[in-house]
């Protein structure tokens, strides 16, 4: 059977087709176009603009999908099974383009509707990693909007065990870059920056940023006071400038070491069989190798999983294989019932 998604939470506009057998899923087209360098001006996403731009996608974009999947669009509703859509969180007006589409398709097509959570499909981009993920497991989710420590006991049952109460971690990287003037996206332009730290300097010049909450007994993060060190030292620095590849990857290792110290401890007491990292900031290469040791040191018989980059970022994919589990477990409705909520929660 096959399922065709669509994921428009925020400033990407994105469609996929997964084709699934039983456990067995295989995705025949992922289109993603992106807005990154048209909200680059503006230092962060423009809401206004960004759902302009998925009315001139939505369309171009689901033709690519079923073309790179060879689904003739006259034949596409006798071959599509259901329709996936992002319900939400995200921007309001982001979402109702990518759910009025879905509405709009499952009507002329007569097809069931699939309401997916975004932070619910982020997840599920660990079911596209070569190994496929062992319940119960724990999933931190990092990106621009949301950070995460979700525990996994059975198939699509959630439980927020730890979530952010002021910056999450990508929205921390957009407002560093910002004050060290590297631009956006923050994610990419920290980590690039600071590859370029010279060791000498490091060894020789101070720099000192908090790892918020790490002795706080519960698994919420906090990065707000992290950006705001981060501001009060440049401040301070009146040489700052010649050293900002050493503030960024000062700042990439707090952000890192905080969410590697954090998740470890949560699978450490929910005795997980699996920790997945998901969402943007899990293609951070520094993020990455850091849990991935601390997991081999601290919790061997614990399997660690993360998506492929290109599953990383928004996209469809990854609705459609939540999408997917969902149609399995007869999680479906009429298109009539599919509103968008920006502040959906997991559940």
């Amino acid at each position: 059977m096959k399922i065709l998604a669509i994921e428009s939470s925020c400033d990407e506009t994105a469609v996929a087709i997964l084709e699934g057998k039983g456990k067995k899923i295989k995705i025949l087209a992922n289109v993603v176009s992106s807005q990154i360098a048209i909200h680059q001006k503006y230092g962060g996403v423009v809401p206004e603009i960004a759902a302009r731009e998925h009315i001139l996608n939505i369309i171009p974009v689901i033709n690519e999908a079923l073309v790179l999947a060879k689904i003739n669009k006259h034949e596409a509703p006798k071959k599509i099974k259901a329709i996936a859509v992002t319900a939400g969180p995200g921007l309001i007006t982001s979402l109702m383009m990518g759910v009025e589409t879905a509405k709009t398709l499952a009507f002329a097509w007569n097809l069931p509707i699939i309401a997916v959570n975004h932070i619910e499909g982020h997840i599920h981009a660990a079911w596209l990693a070569t190994k496929t993920p062992e319940l119960p497991a724990i999933a931190l989710t990092v990106s621009g909007g949301h950070n995460m420590i979700v525990e996994i006991k059975s198939s699509l049952k959630y439980k927020i065990i730890g979530d952010t109460r002021d910056d999450a971690a990508g929205e921390a990287f957009d407002k560093a870059a910002k004050i060290l003037g590297l631009g956006y996206p923050g994610g990419p332009a920290i980590a690039k920056a600071a590859l370029k730290a010279d060791k000498n300097k490091l060894a020789t010049k101070k720099i000192n940023l908090p790892r918020p909450m790490l002795n706080d007994p519960s698994s919420d993060f906090s990065f707000s006071g992290l950006k705001t060190a981060l501001f009060y030292a440049i401040k301070k620095d009146k040489a700052w400038s010649k050293f900002i590849p050493e503030y960024a990857y000062e700042f990439e290792q707090a952000v890192a070491d905080t969410l590697t110290r954090k998740v470890v401890k949560a699978a450490q007491r929910t005795n997980a069989k699996t920790i997945l990292l998901v969402g943007g900031v899990s293609a951070n290469l520094v993020l990455r190798q850091k849990l991935k040791k601390t997991i081999e040191e601290k919790l061997p018989k614990t399997t660690f999983i993360v998506p492929p980059f290109e599953y990383t970022t928004d996209n469809a994919a990854m609705i459609a294989v939540a999408g997917y589990f969902k149609f399995l477990n007869n999680q479906t409705f009429s298109w009539q019932k599919l509103t968008a909520n920006p502040n959906l929660t997991l559940k």
